[in-house]
């Protein structure tokens, strides 16, 4: 069985003739069933899987192959394929299938990348472990008793166990960056507007961005530089041209950092997470780069902004799925209302329902002003905050989580303690900056965790290079 390592080196043995596309998806679908109790996949596409790896071997043979070229892609169950199910991992789109693709799998199929299957996720996208899915936990394989992390829990799941080469996700408020510190790979969220939403079901959509996990940050950069980029299905997509991200990951300059006080001050922050980042900013001085702490006096505010926002948007988005025109419908609906009301209380999770409810609380007449109105205000108070940093400073480094992945179970009970759990990641998403979690260590229960990367919007190359760096 072929052992992957990063993608220059998989592309060297395809040359080489060392394997082929055929044999890796062969020996994919072989490791996802003997590793099927992870729970990591909802489905695999063996079929078109098979299909795309005879067309991409003849293109090799023919030297006229993509930049992805035999690359295997899982897709976390919330971005679209055609002809193919997808259903956020919700018991209300369970026997939906796509009409279209989304434009991240156009693009990656434009450059002869091969999608494997859709992957678990938390039901919608809402989640930070993984715990919330219609389709039961996914489980962390550096150790079966915890959680992987959400949402995007089965990506990183299938990266980490050597399922796939590289997932994609989705980062509404850390659902890239939190699993992957759990699972100790990297995860990478673009600037907000850098890759298409177009064929992403929405969760929060002023907030949510797709971006790549990976084994390395060559391999993330080089993703990226694929699926990024204008396109005229999505209107919030910026016209920035897209730049070479995976010919510049070497750093070239002596960077300028900050790190938050507030963020490695708090006393929920694991002590072992704090004693190695301080190792890392030590080796980073003793390189030349400047590091100085800087404050940022908002970070109380920033899950309870994330939540208020994020739920309003949910309720607006989450409104179509009522068993009317598709998904899940109410077996003892009698009438009109009788369908929304059975379709949605047995379609949706308890997690999902919470959300909705409380989106549509803050939207209400009596308290729009009180909650949206206020959490706007604040979300530009902390985009500017932010931004003023990232002028005086190449890049913001914070923890990727407060600890390592905890069992199942654990915070389950006590929602707040869970959405506490994005406390270091929302940040990114609440200002629309890049930010990237990078593997830094592990704790002495022997589980991974990460550090977090944030710069100023379409500054991805610097990051990666930032990162890569760092990641050494």
């Amino acid at each position: 069985m072929y052992s992957f390592s990063d993608i220059a080196s998989l592309h060297a043995d395809l040359k080489q003739g060392k394997t082929t596309c055929t044999q890796l998806v062969n020996d994919a679908l072989t490791l996802i069933q003997q590793k099927k109790h992870l729970n990591a996949f909802l489905e695999t596409f063996n079929e078109s899987a098979l299909l795309q790896a005879e067309i991409v071997d003849e293109k090799l043979k023919n030297g006229k192959a993509g930049r992805l070229a035999g690359v295997i892609v899982a897709l976390k169950d919330n971005i679209c394929v055609k002809g193919q199910k997808v259903s956020a991992s919700s018991k209300i789109l369970e026997s939906f299938t796509s009409l279209y693709n989304s434009t991240v799998v156009e693009r990656l199929l434009t450059e002869d990348a091969i999608i494997i299957g859709r992957t678990n996720c938390d039901e919608f996208a809402m989640g930070s472990s993984n715990e919330n899915s219609s389709n039961g936990n996914v489980l962390n394989p550096h150790n079966e008793k915890t959680v992987p992390g959400g949402s995007s829990g089965g990506s990183a799941v299938a990266v980490a166990a050597g399922l796939c080469h590289v997932a994609l996700g989705s980062d509404t408020g850390g659902s890239i960056r939190q699993p992957a510190s759990f699972c100790g790979v990297v995860g990478f969220k673009p600037t907000y507007g850098r890759v298409s939403r177009w064929g992403l079901i929405a969760y929060a959509s002023s907030f949510d961005q797709i971006g790549p996990l990976t084994k390395t940050v060559d391999d993330a950069a080089l993703v990226l530089e694929v699926i990024a980029g204008k396109d005229e299905f999505d209107s919030t997509l910026s016209s920035k041209p897209v730049g070479e991200y995976s010919k510049h990951t070497t750093l070239t300059k002596k960077l300028k950092i900050a790190y938050l006080k507030e963020c490695f001050e708090s006393e929920g922050l694991d002590k072992e997470i704090k004693t190695h980042i301080e190792e890392i900013f030590n080796k980073l001085k003793s390189d030349g780069h400047t590091i100085e702490p800087v404050d940022f006096p908002y970070l109380d505010f920033l899950v309870p902004t994330y939540y208020v926002l994020t739920t309003a948007e949910a309720s607006s988005n989450l409104a179509r799925f009522g068993g009317v025109p598709y998904g899940y419908r109410g077996k003892n609906a009698t009438d009109l209302e009788s369908t929304f009301k059975k379709s949605r209380s047995e379609g949706f999770g308890k997690e999902v329902k919470r959300r909705i409810m409380l989106g549509t609380f803050v939207l209400s007449a009596g308290y729009y002003d009180a909650y949206y109105a206020k959490g706007q205000q604040v979300r530009r108070v902390v985009r500017d905050k932010t931004l003023e940093i990232l002028k005086k400073f190449d890049i913001i480094i914070t923890p990727s989580t407060p600890g390592t992945a905890f069992e199942f179970g654990k915070n389950s009970a006590d929602p707040i303690k869970m959405y506490l759990e994005d406390i270091f990641t929302v940040q990114a998403n609440i200002a629309g900056v890049p930010a990237i979690s990078i593997p830094a260590g592990k704790n002495k229960n022997n589980m991974p965790f990460g550090i977090q990367l944030m710069s100023a919007p379409f500054t991805e190359e610097l990051l990666l290079a930032a990162a890569k760096h760092i990641a050494v």
